[in-house]
């Protein structure tokens, strides 16, 4: 990202003052870092490469409230945070959201590809309606905020960008008996998703339960909007029929 002016939008939507710790993902040269650093108490600045942490090392030395961390940010162990301002990089962008989920913040405001901006807020049964639209309907109230053109990238990514700025649910749409299990039927019901509940279900069953194919009948024929499509199903419903799986 090459325009502050995005920088300076990103710190605006996520309300920044002196009393927080910001978490940026991918700091890269260090644009955002140093914008940050002017803007709240500390800034946790990741990068997985450690060519470009040498290059922070020596640019931000200056800086006493940037704390560079090198490691891959889905597998360390992080300081205390509260907000997270960022630009990550785009091919861990659902893997991040999974991550960032099961952690306690105030609020996040990130970049992402517009396409997948676009998944966390699609519309039941439209083709950007998936896994992960459901499961980010469950953790985070998402406003998508502005569109970034990929002219204001270096060197030009091939589509546009779009910041969007996430809250966590308190509380939560409905209680979920297990959030892994509730993640993992989603992923598998999505690549079914023009199959009935039904069907799909079974598929799902039949993988590390240890029932018998009885058995997995007879879940998968008890539970309801059956004959409904995958796709039909309204992010409430994943809920409920995640907790009568899992009992």
């Amino acid at each position: 990202m090459v325009e502050s002016q995005v920088f300076q939008k990103m710190v605006h939507y996520a309300s920044l003052d002196c009393d927080d710790t910001v978490l940026e993902i991918g700091a890269g040269l260090g644009f955002l870092t140093r914008f940050l650093s002017g803007k709240c108490k500390k800034v946790l600045a990741v990068e997985v490469d450690a060519r470009l942490v040498s290059i922070l090392r020596e640019q931000l030395s200056c800086a006493s409230n940037v704390k560079i961390i090198e490691g891959n940010v889905l597998r360390i162990t992080l300081p205390s945070f509260n907000k997270i301002v960022s630009i990550p990089p785009y091919q861990i962008s659902s893997r991040l959201l999974v991550w960032l989920f099961k952690r306690d913040f105030d609020c996040a405001v990130l970049v992402f590809q517009k396409e997948f901006a676009d998944r966390l807020m699609a519309t039941v049964g439209s083709e950007d309606y998936g896994w992960l639209t459901v499961f980010t309907y469950y953790h985070a109230q998402v406003e998508l905020l502005d569109e970034i053109p990929k002219s204001m990238f270096y060197p030009h990514p091939k589509i546009d960008s779009t910041i969007a700025c996430l809250r966590p649910k308190k509380p939560r749409p409905s209680l979920l008996r297990n959030e892994a299990s509730f993640q993992r039927l989603l992923q598998v019901l999505f690549t079914r998703r023009n199959r009935t509940v039904r069907n799909a279900v079974l598929t799902y069953l039949k993988y590390g339960r240890g029932a018998t194919k009885e058995d997995v009948v007879k879940i998968a024929d008890s539970l309801p909007l059956g004959s409904k499509r995958v796709r039909e199903l309204a992010p409430e419903d994943f809920g409920a029929l995640a907790n009568a799986i899992v009992k």
